[in-house]
């Protein structure tokens, strides 16, 4: 063993766990071509940056295909396990282009990729499907200026636009044959609930499905998945009208639609397996998930064993085991198989795990409110406490395991995540729930719940952090200023702090988010983004404020945080501010780090413990 060996163990052995944590190689779950299912593809932060690798499951050998500055993670690798397509942007900004590198080309510094579809100006990603012919692909994009753009490429030719529209939309599957393409748009204007269209590769149409309630578009629809069969017109997709998400089979070409009604009370999630005899089934249901096999020829349901915890991804293989990422509040991820096998295990430094998750239920003004809570191990309150807010706003904290929890927990804090109305996972009403009124719908259940951490004994209310990313830092700054003695200190990440500003910055996809949450655009309904924006009543802020952006973000973009900024230091209001060069977040480990250190430290100095 080598000194500078002996050193670098020495120096991981001498981390806190809160580094170590970060610092442990990841893996996502390997996505396996159709027709070469020993040919995977993974992202992983083994070098210190999450990038793509390949794997070859019969050499057992694992290579790094991507090397970029600021990371990579969008890629996809086609069906006959030839080509490995990855999404090309700068610096974080998501605006870029397709590119493509052969299955088992060695990555050499300095090469450039080949773009994978020659005519295609940069944009943003909206879904990419690959043929299993290897010549075809589906690209869907989206631009401020044109809207919304389906192409069909083929190797050797011009990429020929088949769909076009100002709303958002996307490529939902392309069948297995190819002769049929699966769009979600939301040409109705409402960007929560997507319909349906199947076109042919010539752009014309073979049906459409949109869901209606009261003769307007208010039911979601998300595309699932062609069947894996040549020839077969079975599209799986998702429905909400029994008030969450379920499963059904569509046969787009006779229009008939079975219905599976599975008896489970959560939202359902389904995709086929390999030879298209049954599905493999997602149950989540407060906080938690498992998984399930459904036999489409008798209907009956089998459980698929997998620890209490949550399943963030799951594939069935060819020979029938399921592989499946896998964690919970208190063990690190792991990708594991039904074989009993761990799938990838990963050499470096092993993430410690942290303490488990408490379930906490408050009643709240728009029902009862789902919150997770976790304290140092053997604590008694009244404890320092961070309510750290989950983004999306469509998404949903669960019993999963999260680095950033773990380190303020480590640090003598408790932790309170809450699924305030708007999270996904608790029914479509708890998640329609959040429209016009929005930020301050959130920030009445996040009340609840502080009202319930301060009673209950756990929460010194002299010691409250507000925190959160993305939507979550947007109701951290909407919080501070809206409840001003409500919380001792703010730290925020990639927030939106001015709306107005924000809406005219962002990428098109959240434009139309952004009007079907509010009602319309900023000229229209002025009031209700005043209402709901940060910057209304950054005045009113009292207590110390932390901010991190990203320079390159599409999501939340600086101009307006600057905005916010300037009228805290225009009134001396005790602020910091960190920008780094990425975007909407950061995909290397260092500065992953290198934020969290200073978000601790910022709470040290102004809240002390």
């Amino acid at each position: 063993m080598t000194e500078s060996t002996r050193s670098t163990e020495q120096q991981q052995a001498d981390m806190p766990d809160w580094e170590k944590r970060f610092r442990a190689p990841r893996v996502s779950l390997p996505d396996w071509a159709e027709d070469a299912p020993h040919r995977s593809l993974f992202v992983s932060n083994a070098t210190g940056t999450y990038e793509l690798y390949a794997w070859d499951r019969t050499t057992g050998e694992q290579r790094q295909v991507t090397h970029r500055a600021n990371g990579t993670t969008d890629g996809l690798l086609s069906p006959d396990g030839e080509w490995i397509w990855w999404f090309d942007d700068k610096d974080g900004d998501e605006f870029g282009v397709w590119r493509r590198r052969p299955f088992d080309a060695a990555l050499v510094e300095g090469d450039v990729d080949a773009p994978a579809v020659p005519g295609l100006e940069p944009s943003y990603s909206a879904g990419l499907a690959i043929g299993r012919d290897g010549r075809t692909a589906v690209v869907g994009r989206s631009t401020d200026d044109d809207g919304s753009t389906i192409h069909v490429a083929r190797a050797g030719e011009a990429p020929v636009e088949i769909y076009r529209h100002r709303e958002s939309a996307g490529v939902g599957d392309l069948s297995h044959d190819g002769s049929l393409i699966a769009v979600e748009h939301t040409e109705h204007g409402d960007a929560m609930h997507s319909a349906l269209r199947v076109l042919r590769p010539d752009g014309s149409t073979v049906a459409e499905l949109d869901d209606t309630e009261g003769g307007t578009v208010e039911l979601g629809l998300e595309v699932l998945g062609f069947a894996p069969v040549d020839g077969d017109g079975r599209l799986l997709i998702g429905h909400q009208r029994r008030g969450r998400w379920e499963p059904l089979v569509w046969e787009v070409t006779t229009g008939e639609q079975t219905d599976l009604r599975l008896d489970l009370p959560g939202d359902v999630a389904a995709e086929w397996y390999p030879d298209g005899s049954a599905l493999l089934v997602a149950h989540s249901f407060e906080a938690r998930s498992e998984l399930w096999r459904y036999d489409l020829a008798s209907g009956e349901l089998s459980e698929v064993p997998t620890p209490p915890g949550t399943v963030s991804g799951a594939t069935a293989r060819p020979d029938g085991t399921v592989e499946y990422l896998w964690s919970s509040a208190a063990e690190p991820s792991v990708v594991r198989s039904t074989t009993g096998a761990t799938v990838l295990d990963p050499p470096g430094v092993k993430s410690p795990a942290s303490v488990p998750v408490e379930d906490v239920w408050v009643e709240g003004p728009g029902g009862r409110i789902h919150a997770l809570v976790q304290r140092p191990a053997g604590a008694t309150g009244p404890l320092p406490t961070v309510f750290d807010i989950h983004g999306g706003p469509t998404w949903h904290d669960s019993d999963s395991f999260a680095a950033g929890p773990a380190a303020w927990v480590d640090h003598g804090y408790a932790v309170v995540r809450v699924n305030y109305r708007g999270s996904t996972g608790y029914g479509r009403a708890w998640t329609d729930a959040l429209k016009h009124r929005v930020g301050l719908i959130e920030l009445e259940d996040i009340e609840a719940v502080r009202e319930w951490a301060v009673t209950s004994g756990l929460a010194d209310p002299d010691r409250l952090i507000l925190t959160g990313g993305s939507w979550g830092g947007y109701l951290t700054l909407l919080g501070l200023g809206t409840r001003p003695d409500a919380w001792a200190l703010g730290i925020a990440a990639v927030p939106v702090a001015d709306y107005v500003t924000a809406y005219h910055d962002e990428m098109e996809a959240l434009k139309a988010m952004d009007r079907t949450l509010l009602g319309g655009t900023p000229e229209e309904v002025p009031e209700r983004f005043e209402a709901s924006s940060p910057l209304t009543y950054v005045d009113a802020v009292k207590a110390p404020v932390y901010i991190s952006a990203g320079v390159n973000d599409p999501r939340c973009p600086i101009r307006q945080i600057d905005n916010y900024v300037h009228r805290l230091a225009a009134r001396e209001a005790v602020h910091e501010v960190y920008r780094y060069d990425a975007g909407h977040g950061s995909l290397v480990v260092d500065e992953r780090i290198k934020q969290v250190r200073l978000e601790l430290d910022f709470a040290e100095r102004h809240l002390g413990k």
